[in-house]
Parts: structure tokens; sequence; C-alpha cells
């Protein structure tokens, strides 16, 4: 379950700017899931690797941070969505690998492995790979809204854009995804993450 922003209480952050080891942990264990989360819907290659580093470059500069809870939330995926557009970049530069299969015929390497879809019910993996089907800025607005709970004006900061560009990505990013449902017959409550844009 992602954290809330209520899980990163301004006591546990306050002590965590003073080096209190169990108030890092606390804050590293609130954030970790919801970082993790938006490094897999981004798609990067080492998901585990890119939410690490981006807690560890968060908390080993605490001590200079400046803000509430709120802030050091945006402020961790502003880091994160930095290392994941350094992923993408790195990526496309190098080389695609290919292996040899048994046969002696080069194959290029298999991608991620693409979930089934069950009939009554979308699995976790399914909506991972319907996000990333999204266009990269509709993918980066609908994770950082949705898996990071960030406000409008913190994911505009966020991906450099102006905050109605970031209310149309992500209107436009939740309306596909419902199209998506509603193709594979999964009933949606009309109050769900999935209808509205605030």
């Amino acid at each position: 379950m992602d954290p809330s922003p209520s899980d990163l209480d301004e006591r546990t952050l306050d002590a965590a700017r003073t080096g209190d080891r169990r108030a890092l942990r606390r804050l590293h264990d609130a954030m970790a899931p919801a970082v993790l989360g938006y490094a897999r819907g981004q798609g990067v290659e080492d998901p585990e690797v890119v939410a690490n580093e981006a807690l560890f470059r968060a908390l080993r500069a605490i001590e200079g941070f400046d803000g509430d809870s709120r802030k050091f939330r945006s402020w961790l995926f502003t880091i994160a969505h930095n290392l994941i557009v350094d992923d993408h970049r790195r990526r496309s530069r190098r080389p695609v690998t290919v292996e040899l299969d048994r046969s002696g015929i080069w194959e290029p390497t298999a991608g991620p492995p693409v979930a089934e879809i069950v009939a009554d019910r979308l699995e976790a993996e399914e909506m991972v790979r319907w996000i990333g089907d999204l266009s990269p800025d509709q993918r980066s607005v609908v994770l950082l809204r949705l898996i990071a709970d960030l406000s409008v004006a913190d994911v505009a900061k966020i991906v450099g854009k102006r905050q109605g560009a970031v209310k149309t990505l992500h209107h436009r990013g939740l309306a596909a995804l419902r199209r998506r449902l509603d193709a594979q017959g999964v009933t949606h409550d009309t109050n769900s993450t999935f209808t509205g844009v605030t």
C-alpha cells in the first residue's frame, strides 16, 4: 500500500534532518513503496536501483532540506523523476543486446513479461503495462498524481509543464485507462481514481 502524505509527519522529518537513524529509516520505509511504484510504472530497467538511489540521495542531503513533508515528497519525486529520465536516455544510446538461442539464431533479448489478463479481475501487472502504453508525458503525470500523490502544482514543477497542461495530460491519461478498463469489461466505480481529475 502506498504511503499517504500523513505518513510523513513533521516530527519524523525534523528528526531525520538531525541525522536520527530511526527517523531516517521511518522516512525511507514510508516513501520506498511509492518511489518504487513510480519507477516500475515508468518502465525503468531496474526500478529497485532507481528507487534506492533516489532515496539515498534525498536522505543523504536531508540536512540541507528546508520544507514540510509535502515539499519533501515533491523533492524526492523530483530526484526520482530525474534519475528515470537519465535511465531512459542511457538506454536509448545503448545498442540493443542480442542472445544466441539454442538453435544458433540470434534473437533480441526479451522485454519484461506481459501479464496475462484474468477474466474477472484486473491484475496489477496489467495496469502497469497499460500505464506503460500511455505517452511518456501522460505516464509521468498519471504516476506522479496517483502513486506519488502530488498536487498538480508539484507535478507541473517536476515535469516542467504548466498546470493546465498537467491537468490535460492527467485527464487524457485517465481517459485512456478507463477505455482499456471498459474494453476488458472491468466495472469501475464512477467515483474511482480513473474517473476524475482534481
